[in-house]
């Protein structure tokens, strides 16, 4: 019994740790992808580190190979003129720097075995983060999805959902936007027959009545009499 209620608290522990990993997948990759991103950023320092020092002893080995042919040159003029001792030297500073050589080169050999794998490693490396970026993204927007319809009630709840009243408030506005509308198009219709100085303005366009304003026909007479009056004032 006691073996069965520890198996059972374990079981429940495992299924409790799942549960908050599913709710907070997408903090835990960002999280994994910046610590992948940051030792991916670190190895490249490294191998850059690594090449810069690589190049330098590529430059000792270059030295080191000028000094070694200088007093090669130097050693055969010596033991052409006779100078035994002198090339004797020379040949003994020749053997050290040869072994100094042969240690470098040797060592370059090695490192750069080493470097096309780290190279390698770094490359793919990348490659890996761009796609756990790609994925993210990806996962991110299927995630918004998600919760939109978890929201909306995509589900089978459409009746009650955000949306759905979104769509029903939308709906009762152009309604009675459309019913506005209506009103003031009639009353404007209306409106002219309801005016009683609309009216008195038709009657007395058409000529009944008195006229309170002045037509045209009035201004051209005026003006005309006027320009008789100054010809016979002239």
């Amino acid at each position: 019994m006691f073996k069965t209620i520890v198996t059972l608290i374990r079981g429940a522990s495992a299924k409790a740790e799942e549960d908050f990993a599913d709710r907070h997948a997408l903090l835990i990759l960002d999280q994994q992808i910046r610590d992948a991103a940051s030792a991916t950023e670190g190895a490249k320092r490294a191998l850059s580190i690594a090449i810069a020092q690589d190049e330098s002893e590529g430059k000792r080995l270059a030295a080191t190979l000028q000094r070694i042919a200088d007093l090669e040159e130097r050693a055969t003029a010596a033991l052409a003129d006779g100078r035994d001792d002198l090339a004797g030297e020379a040949a003994e500073a020749i053997a050290l720097m040869e072994t100094d050589r042969d240690a470098i080169a040797e060592a370059r050999r090695a490192f750069a075995a080493d470097v096309a794998l780290l190279k390698s490693a770094v490359a793919n490396a990348g490659h890996r983060l761009a796609e756990l970026e790609r994925g993210r993204r990806i996962a991110l927007a299927t995630e918004s999805v998600r919760r939109l319809k978890a929201r909306t009630g995509a589900a089978g709840n459409a009746e009650t959902s955000a949306l759905a009243e979104a769509e029903k408030t939308l709906r009762r506005l152009r309604e009675r936007q459309a019913e506005e509308a209506a009103a003031a198009t009639a009353y404007a219709t209306l409106a002219p027959g309801l005016d009683p100085s609309a009216t008195a303005s038709r009657l007395e366009a058409a000529g009944y009545g008195q006229r309170t304003r002045a037509t045209a026909a009035d201004v051209l007479a005026r003006l005309r009499k006027k320009t008789n009056e100054q010809a016979t004032t002239a």
